[in-house]
């Protein structure tokens, strides 16, 4: 776990990779309640039984599950305890090259992009990779998600 406590410290760690989270098990429970949250029951990734004669050979996460995980990975990697707030200012290209099989689990490899001087502080951008290691123990050799988070750093 880094933490870095001034926002030079954040540039200086410009370009670097900061980290690997923890491994994280997606089962059917989790995907069932994203599905919940989010009202996209889509039977790839609620109906098992339909699921398992489909293209994937059984339920798949939602990428937006998997997106949403960032901030989760992100906290077990770093931590930002600079002086003042620290924004969600949004996603840059996101792509979702491997669907995450349930019964998978998923860590992100974070390095730490372009930190941007702003009139009002700092942006960063956060690369995310999330790995899936399969149900059968093999790490895939495509990400489940790739993304930049971009997060604005105020003074």
């Amino acid at each position: 776990m880094r933490t870095f406590t001034t926002l030079d410290e954040v540039a200086e760690a410009a370009g670097q990779e900061v980290g690997t989270s923890e491994w994280l098990a997606v089962d059917q429970e989790r995907v069932d309640r994203f599905a919940d949250a989010t009202d996209d029951h889509q039977w790839i990734h609620v109906d098992q039984e339909r699921a398992a004669q489909g293209p994937f050979g059984g339920t798949i996460a939602h990428g937006f599950l998997t997106l949403s995980l960032l901030p989760h990975f992100a906290a077990e990697v770093f931590r930002l305890e600079t002086p003042g707030a620290r924004l969600n200012y949004g996603l840059d290209k996101v792509r979702f090259p491997a669907p995450v099989p349930v019964g998978a689990r998923l860590r992100s490899h974070v390095r730490f992009g372009e930190v941007t001087d702003l009139p009002s502080g700092k942006q960063l951008v956060v690369h995310h990779t999330v790995e899936i290691e399969g149900p059968d123990g093999q790490v895939q050799d495509k990400p489940a998600c790739v993304a930049a988070h971009v997060v604005l750093l105020l003074p």
